[in-house]
């Protein structure tokens, strides 16, 4: 699995990194400070306090070494990870101060990611049994895209749009603009984005049987079904006969998701996975 700190992802999580340290003072930790000695120092480990996916150790390592780079860090299990209640995730040595000070910050990054890792898992191990990308949406945290959708990957899940420039995706609102009072169809919408952005895949939303049948006529590369039960996804992939790609979306959970992929779509987008992933549970204790 790759680390968000050694491809494109490196600015954006530096950037952020840089932001929660300053958000924490790491400087001036009084508590710390007032109560352990500079020259005291420690063996400590982060671990799991339940079963989880892990996410996030390059960044964990990343706050506790730019708080104090004596500090040693070693990952015992990697991003990607699955593993059980009480595995030791970082075991750490070094300058107690460095320890208490970077502690939070570290463990912020390991939970948020883990937590959307995990959630991740779930879905992908509810529709395993199809042959369906589960994919995730742009409904991120301001500032965090880049690393939720990695944790995304670590859950193994596929990123959708990593920006609104990535690919057409005419939606709803986008429609409503588009027909204006001269009523104009799907299907020419498909046609106008094909000639404005002739090499970027084109992705249409439609909410019905007719809304399908009027957009396949611009024969785009994706239709997002919206919101569909399983009985009419169903009926929308004998009418699409393979014409475009086919994503079901809206209403999606860990309780009917694998009734959804079993319709024969070939995706499954889940906004849920990074707006609504419960944290993951880590703590740090010295050894």
């Amino acid at each position: 699995m790759r680390n968000p700190l050694a491809i494109g992802l490196a600015p954006a999580a530096r950037a952020l990194l840089a932001t929660a340290l300053r958000e924490d003072a790491v400087r001036r930790d009084v508590t710390t400070l007032a109560l352990v000695p500079p020259s005291a120092r420690a063996r400590a480990r982060v671990v799991a306090r339940a079963p989880c996916v892990i996410c996030g150790t390059t960044l964990a390592r990343a706050a506790f070494r730019a708080v104090d780079p004596r500090l040693r860090v070693r990952i015992r299990r990697p991003d990607g990870a699955h593993v059980r209640a009480g595995e030791p995730i970082l075991e750490l040595a070094g300058p107690a101060r460095g320890l208490l000070t970077a502690e939070r910050t570290a463990l912020n990054f390991l939970q948020r990611l883990s937590g959307i890792a995990t959630l991740t898992a779930h879905f992908a191990a509810a529709i395993a049994p199809y042959r369906v990308a589960l994919l995730d949406t742009r409904k991120t945290t301001p500032g965090w895209r880049a690393l939720e959708k990695y944790a995304v990957r670590c859950g193994g899940g596929t990123n959708h749009r990593a920006n609104l420039a990535d690919r057409v995706l005419i939606k709803d609102n986008h429609r409503a603009f588009w027909a204006g009072r001269a009523r104009r169809t799907l299907a020419e919408a498909v046609r106008a984005a094909r000639t404005r952005y002739p090499r970027l895949p084109i992705e249409i939303e439609v909410d019905s049987e007719s809304e399908l049948r009027d957009a396949l006529d611009g024969a785009p590369d994706w239709i997002l079904l919206d919101n569909m039960r399983p009985a009419q996804l169903r009926r929308c992939v004998r009418i699409c006969a393979g014409r475009a790609r086919l994503e079901a979306s809206g209403g999606v959970t860990l309780k009917n998701a694998r009734a959804i992929a079993a319709t024969g779509v070939d995706a499954v987008s889940v906004g849920a996975l990074t707006h609504s992933a419960p944290a993951a549970d880590f703590s740090m204790e010295f050894v």
